[in-house]
């Protein structure tokens, strides 16, 4: 179970290094300018930038106007993650509880720039944060059977990454975990 865990952890390191290395940080005298907000850098020409966004809101960029309970569905989200890693006897289905960590990882990833990044860099107070993200992918436009698919338009960040991987994993290994609860029940 703590190999789960680190798996989570792991993940929250690298979304939050990744994130003060595009807002930047001053901490202890060690300073790093980052990006301007808007800014944007290619690194795969035009198919991936670095374009530095912040949002307020949730996934896809939903805002309620209601951040303290944002924050607040945020960490008894990843409280409820952890009570379900926890369940995890013996490793039955270490993909289902993989799955579980990697989610729980870009949760509290994002929930870190929601519930401190305002206090920490002076523009409010905690829970006002808002969630860095900075990686563009513009997919080129498809047609496909009639259907035009346009420019997938989203910026993210590591941890949507994670939530996003995990969800998946969790629809391929869920079907496998409920077989094994329900051997566990006869």
């Amino acid at each position: 179970m703590r190999k789960l865990f680190w798996i989570s952890g792991l993940i929250v390191v690298i979304d939050q290094i990744t994130k003060l290395a595009v807002k930047g940080f001053n901490i202890a005298g060690w300073e790093h300018e980052g990006m301007a907000l808007g800014q944007r850098m290619p690194l795969l020409g035009d198919l991936l930038r670095l374009t530095f966004v912040e949002n307020p809101g949730m996934a896809f960029g939903l805002d309620f106007g209601m951040p303290v309970l944002l924050g607040l569905f945020s960490i008894g989200a990843a409280i409820f993650l952890i009570y379900l890693i926890r369940q995890n006897r013996e490793h039955e289905y270490l993909l289902f509880h993989t799955a579980l960590a990697i989610i729980l990882g870009g949760a509290v990833g994002n929930l870190i720039d929601r519930v401190f990044y305002a206090w920490l860099y002076g523009y409010g107070s905690l829970f006002e944060g808002m969630v860095v993200d900075f990686l563009d992918l513009d997919l080129p436009d498809i047609s496909l059977f009639g259907m035009e698919i346009t420019r997938f338009g989203y910026i993210f960040n590591i941890a949507d990454t994670a939530v996003t991987v995990g969800i998946i994993l969790l629809l391929i290994g869920y079907p496998a975990y409920q077989r094994v609860v329900e051997e566990r029940e006869k």
